[in-house]
């Protein structure tokens, strides 16, 4: 059976009381952004696109006038949901467009473009995405802190009595992500205090792309009914552990069979597998850019003891069997990539990582030697470690502008937006002037 048209698809929202489509994209910083579109506008709003003032949108680096300064949402029509939490709306992501081409520095217009290089060898890129995440709150002096006062632990993972305490928060995500066709598996309550992770189904990577932008506007929706914030900070508390977005990600060929597990290879892996996670390994400086954005992303990349007691901060360049101290985990034949935070913009994040892989392949890397080593406790004892990931954002920033195949292969126009934004955010970052800083300098020598 084939889609429904446009028409029939109209029809049906018109029966289910569906008067407005929230028409939404992801600009560069990864945010959620959109407008609301009448449901009578839907097929302008699919063949032309809802428009937009581009140079408003961060990252599309359109001008201020001419006909490439309209940016143009393109609706994708399989991708409507009725919003439960919005009544009378349906939620679509849009494709961005200029000057009736699509545009270059449009982030799914870049993986959709990775995904098509995949296509042309007939194999498909599977990614199961993990979201972790705070719920936070602020005081009347705009002060953040954790949202559930109570939940304060030493060890808080898998606390029951949080999840009893905020059962209505994840109650209602639980049926509207339900609604909204998420296949969930579970929910808990993470390693910090306020920190939880809701986990569901994988999916071919642009679906699961999507998925995640549409969780977060759900989570975002759901947390300010209940009084608190849905945070995507990476590390909003000092001395805890922070946040991450693990993908978790796998290639079949054109049979369905898996092209990077092998039961009987090294880290059950086989030969396309290894040189994929060599990939990563060999551009993960640049993709820590694209994948940890921000300032705040190195406070969890860091090799820090926790008040926990454990952390999982991926800092080492090594590859290693269900070893989650390891950049690379590997599992069950697949990889879990555990670099990228909450804090990315999914969309980049998995292009730039399906391209370091690509090249892994393409340039016949050799496999990484297996880390068996818990690397907190090499560490800890002095031994000699792998190398290390950036320590900062600067460095990371300095890593991409000199990794030419990453930023050819994900999209030199991105890549230039991202550089020169993010470049601005460590700028301002370095001129503040902190509350540490002058607790140790102000009365110092």
């Amino acid at each position: 059976m084939g889609q429904p048209s446009l028409d029939q698809r109209i029809n049906s929202l018109r029966e289910q009381g569906i008067h407005s489509v929230m028409a939404t994209f992801t600009d560069l910083h990864g945010s959620p952004k959109g407008k609301l579109v009448p449901l009578e506008a839907l097929p302008d709003a699919v063949a032309t696109g809802a428009g937009f003032a581009g140079p408003s949108i961060w990252g599309t680096g359109l001008p201020r006038r001419g006909a490439r300064s309209e940016y143009h949402g393109r609706v994708v029509p399989e991708s409507l949901r009725l919003l439960p939490f919005m009544p009378g709306v349906a939620h679509a992501v849009c494709d961005g467009f200029a000057g009736g081409e699509p545009l270059d520095t449009c982030s799914r217009q870049l993986l959709k473009h990775q995904l098509n290089r995949l296509r042309e060898r007939g194999w498909t890129f599977h990614v199961g995405i993990e979201p972790e995440f705070f719920l936070l709150k602020q005081d009347p002096q705009g002060r953040w802190g954790v949202a559930d006062a109570d939940d304060r632990q030493d060890k808080p993972s898998y606390d029951l009595k949080a999840i009893h305490r905020n059962f209505g928060f994840l109650d209602d995500m639980r049926r509207h992500l339900t609604a909204l066709g998420f296949e969930l598996q579970q929910m808990d309550h993470e390693d910090a205090v306020g920190q939880y992770e809701i986990n569901y189904r994988h999916d071919e990577a642009l679906a699961a792309a999507d998925r995640y932008q549409l969780f977060k506007l759900t989570a975002h929706a759901v947390a300010a009914r209940h009084g608190c914030t849905f945070s995507t900070m990476p590390k909003p508390l000092a001395g805890a552990p922070g946040s991450g977005l693990h993908f978790h990600v796998s290639l079949t060929d054109a049979q369905g069979k898996a092209v990077m597990a092998d039961p009987a290879g090294t880290l059950g892996l086989s030969t396309a597998g290894h040189r994929f996670a060599a990939g990563l390994i060999d551009h993960a400086d640049a993709l820590a850019a694209l994948c940890a954005p921000t300032v705040n992303s190195y406070k969890r990349l860091a090799s820090s003891e926790s008040a926990s007691g454990t952390t999982w901060s991926p800092v080492w360049k090594t590859v290693g069997d269900n070893n989650r101290t390891c950049l690379v985990r590997t599992v069950a034949g697949r990889i879990e990539w555990r670099l990228p935070d909450p804090s990315c913009n999914v969309y980049a994040a998995l292009a730039a990582t399906l391209a370091a892989g690509l090249d892994g392949i393409d340039s016949a890397l050799p496999a990484a030697p297996p880390c068996d080593d818990d690397l907190y406790q090499r560490q800890a004892s002095g031994a000699t470690m792998p190398p290390r990931l950036p320590r900062d954002l600067h460095d990371a920033l300095a890593a991409l502008q000199a990794d030419a195949v990453l930023r050819e292969a994900v999209g030199v126009a991105f890549c230039d937006q991202f550089l020169r934004l993010k470049r601005a955010e460590w700028d301002a970052f370095a001129q503040q002037v902190s509350g540490w800083e002058l607790r140790r300098y102000a009365n110092a020598g």
